[in-house]
């Protein structure tokens, strides 16, 4: 998978995943699941887990045979899976791959070893960066070594399961057995069964939505009687919070099957938006928005807690060409807006190229588009998000939380602009 640069999520997709996947039963499949994304979270530790262990490097090019020791660590060192049976199944796969067989002995000492020594293998390598080493120079270069350090070690938690709520924030953590967030969301604890089964689920009450992606919609304040549109808006959890905000909502997007999702969702919450789907790029209204969300397409590294494989798919090349797109979306999307208007620009990456830089470009060369500082007053909680310059930057690292509920928010990145002239 990450060899080919493909994501987890459509290798794990219960209608068009991979065949092997798609034919085990449900607790074989969350299994699997949980088995890859923690090798993908510690792969680094992995890998010098398992070197530390050869007499000499795998062979050059052996891919699928560190693919069956990496697996195979992951759960040895990682999972509540009994040693004797993450060797067994390693050697399994190694034998049943005319790649790997001959070094199904191999596979055995390594991991067995790897199980004996468990404990001092996991004191060796916990110095060792989580994530790859590209991306940690790159978030050492815009936070530092500490808080780089905290935002790597902070992807290995478990994301929280969070809820936007119609109303009564206290009153659903209560029934919910939750918290209250600064957000006013509400944060679950762990629970037995699945989110439809929740009460309120049914009924719209509430949507799950991770704490910063709520934060955005929530910039643009009262919408009362103003004309806004959400662009790149699927899967509709932001168009939700703009129509509760009081907006007449357009909510717009390329992907009609995407629209089909949001579409869905607003009908479960009892919510209408004029919906339509369109090359942004191509879009022009006959009359001009007071208000816009972009929540505009990104490499996603500030979801690593919940797709841990965007670190291993995704390269600087790709952060790069995304800014670029981010940049040209947001220069169309402000042609959009009325004088006076305000526009949200942000996305879940982590990276200031897909986020300061591409505001300050633009603001240098566009003297009738202005910075609206956002007030770190109205967000208590969440003071240390807001930068110098009043700008949203979440990292997965913020947001700690009570011992009965899990910790962190995604890393995502948000500015208020106004339309001046």
């Amino acid at each position: 998978m990450i060899d080919r640069k493909l994501p987890l999520d459509g290798a794990l997709d219960h209608e068009h995943g991979n065949p092997a996947y798609k034919a085990l039963g449900e607790s074989d499949r969350a299994l699997v699941r949980a088995i890859l994304n923690t090798a993908l979270r510690h792969l680094p530790r992995i890998d010098a887990a398992i070197a530390s262990l050869l007499d000499s490097p795998l062979p050059e090019g052996a891919r699928a045979l560190h693919h069956v020791l990496a697996v195979g660590a992951a759960q040895i060192l990682y999972l509540d899976v009994p040693d004797h049976s993450a060797v067994d199944l390693a050697v399994e796969q190694a034998n049943q791959d005319p790649r790997n067989r001959r070094f199904a002995k191999l596979v055995n000492a390594i991991l067995r070893r790897l199980g004996r020594e468990k404990e001092q293998v996991l004191e060796d390598i916990a110095k060792i960066s989580p994530m790859p080493v590209w991306f940690i120079n790159r978030l050492e270069k815009a936070y530092g070594e500490e808080a780089a350090a905290a935002i790597a070690e902070s992807q290995l938690e478990p994301a929280a399961i969070d809820l936007t709520v119609k109303s009564d924030a206290a009153g659903w953590a209560a029934r919910l057995n939750g918290e209250v967030l600064p957000t006013g969301g509400v944060r679950l604890a762990a629970f037995d069964g699945t989110i439809p089964s929740l009460e309120g689920f049914d009924q719209g009450e509430w949507w799950v939505q991770d704490a910063a992606a709520s934060i955005p919609a929530k910039l643009l304040g009262d919408l009362s009687g103003k004309r806004v549109v959400d662009l790149c808006a699927a899967p509709g959890g932001k168009t939700a919070q703009l129509i509760l905000a009081g907006g007449s909502v357009t909510a717009i997007d390329q992907s009609e099957s995407r629209l089909k999702r949001l579409r869905s969702n607003l009908d479960r919450l009892a919510l209408k938006a004029e919906t339509l789907a369109t090359d942004l790029m191509k879009y022009q209204p006959t009359e001009l928005f007071d208000a816009i969300l972009l929540d505009a397409p990104c490499s996603s590294t500030g979801t690593t807690r919940r797709h841990p494989d965007v670190l291993w798919t995704k390269g600087p090349e790709d952060i790069a060409k995304l800014a670029g797109v981010q940049e040209r979306l947001l220069r169309h999307a402000l042609t959009l807006l009325k004088t006076g208007g305000t526009l949200v620009f942000s996305n879940c990456s982590l990276d200031p190229v897909e986020g300061e830089d591409v505001v300050s470009r633009i603001l240098a060369d566009t003297p009738n588009v202005e910075r609206v500082r956002v007030d770190a007053a109205r967000w208590p909680g969440l003071e240390m998000a807001i930068g110098p310059l009043g700008e949203f930057r979440t990292t997965p690292a913020m947001l700690r939380m009570p011992p009965t509920v899990a910790s962190g928010l995604d890393g995502f990145y948000a500015a208020v602009l106004r339309r001046v002239a």
